[in-house]
């Protein structure tokens, strides 16, 4: 439930508790009191989550009336006593308004925001500069990508064009900043090659669209739940969100530095899908939950707008997917590798003559024009009553790995190694 202070004028007061008491309003107190207007009457209800827009919705017409929602979820117990763990327990989601004007409050302060966003550039291009993987986490946490994000979905639910516009540019904004501070570092540091970690943040899978997906669903789900329900903190679901944000957006500034445009193109990439998946999931959950074009204090939401924004969404998300699936292997390097590695394990059960102890495949960023480089060590254990030479079955093996890769379109240049080991 939720408590909220609601002023009117002298004499109006005993109409607010008549409307609260038919909105299922409990512990309703109303006093007389001195307000900077004069004389006024200020009652304070609980009202259940569902019901406070619709409560709002009915006072509307008082004539100057005030009122304060309080955030955090109360418990009104009631008589009987006994009945107090059922009263508690019926926990409820908040209401659209409350959703709605806790987005709008994140959008206030710029030097706060910029300020993340800067400190989460410097943590990231040290985590992909030195290959610290717990940096990495680290400027997830920090990053303000989840707000922007999830009021873009908010702005799309409500169709409220004012806030979409705020959201993008905060989103952009924010982005920006990180890749310039990354930039910055790079080009100071005289950076020349990419890092390990670099190369293995711009290898992508193809179903990255995935992550953004789940994470609109729980960045939504998060909000619209009240704060004892909800079994994830909001801090969680912010670095959900900002997972694949911060890495990539310090990874296309770093590769701006050396001029890796392959990188950067992969870093963008990743930037927009995750824009278009938590907007498509995250406002479709919001419109299932209550939020919509209109309701009480909120008049300027269209249902065009909505519409046409879910529609540029899912257009950008298939031209993404598209883009994505129509070049490989570029934006699908980590499932590729995956699947080669399948493809070897099979070349290697049909030679009969050793069998597969490990096989490290992954896709490197060769400088060679042109050209998509995978690169594979193969350990191999010769199986026994097998005469071959070491050298025999590593050459036939070498050839049967890059045949079979390049006959199943595979796109790439293997450089296969393969070791084989023999049992003491």
């Amino acid at each position: 439930m939720r408590q909220l202070l609601i002023q009117v004028p002298r004499g109006c007061g005993k109409q607010v508790l008549a409307t609260a008491k038919a909105f299922d309003g409990a512990n309703l107190t109303l006093i007389e009191a001195t307000g900077s207007d004069g004389a006024i009457d200020l009652a304070i209800a609980h009202i259940s989550n569902s019901k406070v827009e619709g409560l709002l919705g009915e006072l509307q017409s008082l004539p100057q009336l005030h009122v304060t929602l309080i955030p955090q979820g109360v418990m009104a117990l009631q008589p009987p006593p006994e009945e107090a763990p059922q009263q508690v327990t019926n926990v409820e989601l908040r209401s659209p308004i409350e959703i709605f004007l806790a987005g709008l409050q994140s959008v206030g302060s710029w030097k706060g925001f910029l300020g993340y966003a800067a400190a989460a550039g410097v943590v990231v291009w040290i985590g992909l500069y030195t290959n610290t993987n717990y940096l990495l986490v680290a400027a997830m946490l920090i990053a303000p990508f989840a707000g922007p994000a999830m009021n873009l979905a908010i702005a799309t639910a409500r169709g409220d064009l004012t806030l979409l516009k705020r959201s993008i540019i905060r989103y952009f904004s924010a982005l920006g900043v990180t890749i310039l501070v990354a930039l910055a570092l790079s080009l100071i540091l005289q950076q020349e090659i990419p890092t390990t970690q670099m190369v293995q943040t711009s290898e992508q899978s193809s179903v990255a669209v995935l992550l953004p997906l789940a994470a609109g669903a729980a960045g939504a789900l998060n909000l619209v739940q009240s704060q004892r329900s909800s079994l994830v903190s909001g801090a969680s679901v912010g670095m959900l969100v900002a997972a694949s944000l911060a890495p990539p957006a310090g990874l296309v500034g770093m590769a701006v530095a050396i001029g890796r445009w392959d990188m950067v193109a992969s870093g963008l990439f990743v930037l927009l899908l995750q824009l278009v998946g938590i907007n498509l999931t995250a406002a479709l959950l919001f419109r299932v939950f209550g939020l919509s074009t209109k309701g009480s204090r909120y008049r300027r939401g269209k249902q065009w707008v909505f519409a046409a924004t879910l529609a540029v969404t899912v257009a950008a998300l298939v031209g993404l997917l598209t883009w994505q699936l129509s070049n490989p292997p570029e934006f699908q390097r980590s499932t590729r590798a995956q699947r080669a590695t399948a493809e070897i394990q099979q070349v290697v059960e049909a030679n009969n003559t050793t069998n597969l102890v490990e096989a490290n495949i992954r896709f490197t960023r060769s400088e060679v024009p042109g050209q998509n480089t995978l690169l594979g060590v193969v350990y191999v254990q010769r199986r026994s009553g097998v005469t071959a030479s070491g050298e025999e079955i590593r050459n036939t093996l070498t050839r049967q790995i890059q045949t079979r890769l390049l006959e199943q379109g595979f796109n790439v240049t293997p450089l296969i190694d393969v070791n084989v080991l023999e049992a003491p």
